[in-house]
C-alpha cells in the first residue's frame, strides 16, 4: 500500500488514514472492494457444519401512537408498527413501518455517505461534497444503494472480553488487537471482516464511561486491509481523544471507507467460538434492496 493511502490529514490533527481516491473519485464500495474472490472463498471454506448465530439485537416493535420523533430516543423501539386489517374474501392483516435507521438500540448498516468530514458542510467518501452527495430527496451517493448484491467473507471475531469486560473508557488500540490474535489463534486477513467484543452494551450515562475504539485500532484496521467492522462497541461516550472524538465514524467511515455494523449482539457469537475453539467463520449480510438510504438494519449471520 503507497503512502498516499497510508496518510492524509484533512484536518489539523493526528495523521489520519484515508482511501480517498484509491479505487477513484466515483467509487462507493470503500473497503468492500477488499473482498475479492480469494476472500469470499476463505469464508466460505470455515463454513464446516452449518450451524449458524445471528449478530443482530431483537427489535420489539410498538404501535405508532406517539408521534414520528419518538424512536429517535434510546428508550422507544427503533421501530414503530401500524397493523392493518384487510376484509373479505379473506381475513388477512399487513403492517407498515416506521424505522429509524440509526437508533443504538437496532443493529444497523451505516453508508458511506452518514457522515461527512472537513469544514464547511464537509465531505463524504472519498470526497464528494455532502450536498452533492445527500439531498432532502435521498441519498445520491456513498447509500445503501452499494449493498444491493450482499456482502460475504470470512468474519473474525476478537474477543476481547473473554476475561470479562474491558474496564469503562479504555480506549481499544491496535496492541490489543494484536494481543486478541494471539490468544485466539487466529490471523486477520486483507477482505476479511472485523468482529469485536467488549462485553458492554451501548449507554450514554456519563457516569459510566464505555470503552471505544481508538486511532490506532483504526489505523490497524486500514494496515491490515479489514473491509467491514462490526462490533458491540464503537466510538466511545464520552469521548476518549478530543483530538479524535469518533475514530469509527469520523475516519473510519468517511475518510477509509470502511462501512460500519452498529449495536451487533456478539455475546452469542464468542461463546460458540469458545465452544468450537474457532474465530473464524463464514460471514453474511443481506441488507434489504432498499436504495437512497443512509443505513439500513440488518441481521449479519455467523456461519460455522
Amino acid at each position: 500500500m503507497d503512502a498516499q493511502h497510508l496518510e492524509a490529514a484533512p484536518d489539523s490533527g493526528p495523521v489520519r488514514p484515508s482511501n480517498w481516491g484509491r479505487w477513484g473519485t466515483d467509487d462507493q464500495r470503500g473497503t468492500l472492494n477488499l473482498i475479492d474472490g480469494e476472500a469470499r472463498a476463505r469464508g466460505a471454506a470455515e463454513a464446516r457444519t452449518g450451524r449458524t448465530v445471528s449478530l443482530a439485537l431483537p427489535i420489539r416493535p410498538t404501535p405508532l401512537i406517539s408521534g414520528p420523533f419518538a424512536p429517535s430516543t434510546q428508550d422507544a423501539s427503533p421501530v414503530q408498527q401500524v397493523m392493518v386489517y384487510l376484509g373479505s374474501p379473506a381475513t388477512a392483516t399487513a403492517d407498515m413501518m416506521l424505522v429509524t435507521n440509526h437508533h443504538p438500540r437496532s443493529t444497523h448498516l451505516d453508508a458511506l455517505g452518514h457522515v461527512a468530514v472537513g469544514e464547511g458542510d464537509g465531505k463524504v467518501y472519498p470526497g464528494r461534497p455532502l450536498t452533492e452527495a445527500v439531498t432532502p430527496a435521498g441519498a445520491r451517493h456513498g447509500s445503501t444503494t452499494a449493498f444491493a448484491s450482499g456482502i460475504v467473507t470470512r468474519g473474525v471475531l476478537l474477543d476481547l472480553a473473554a476475561d470479562g469486560p474491558l474496564p469503562g473508557g479504555h480506549p481499544v488500540t491496535g496492541r490489543d488487537l494484536d494481543a486478541a490474535e494471539e490468544r485466539h489463534g487466529v490471523r486477520l486477513k486483507s477482505g476479511d471482516a472485523l468482529v469485536i467484543r467488549c462485553g458492554w452494551t451501548e449507554t450514554h450515562d456519563p457516569e459510566r464511561p464505555m470503552p471505544g475504539m481508538s486511532l490506532d485500532a483504526v489505523r490497524w484496521m486500514h494496515r491490515r486491509g479489514v473491509s467491514l467492522y462490526l462490533g458491540d462497541i464503537g466510538d466511545a461516550h464520552p469521548a476518549l481523544d478530543p483530538a479524535c472524538p469518533l475514530p469509527l465514524h469520523e475516519v473510519a467511515l468517511p475518510l477509509l471507507g470502511l462501512p460500519l455494523v452498529d449495536a451487533a449482539e456478539v455475546d452469542e457469537l464468542a461463546a460458540v467460538c469458545a465452544e468450537l475453539g474457532r474465530y473464524a467463520f463464514l460471514l453474511t449480510l443481506a441488507p434489504p434492496r432498499i436504495h437512497g438510504l443512509t443505513g439500513v438494519p440488518v441481521n449479519p449471520l455467523a456461519i460455522f
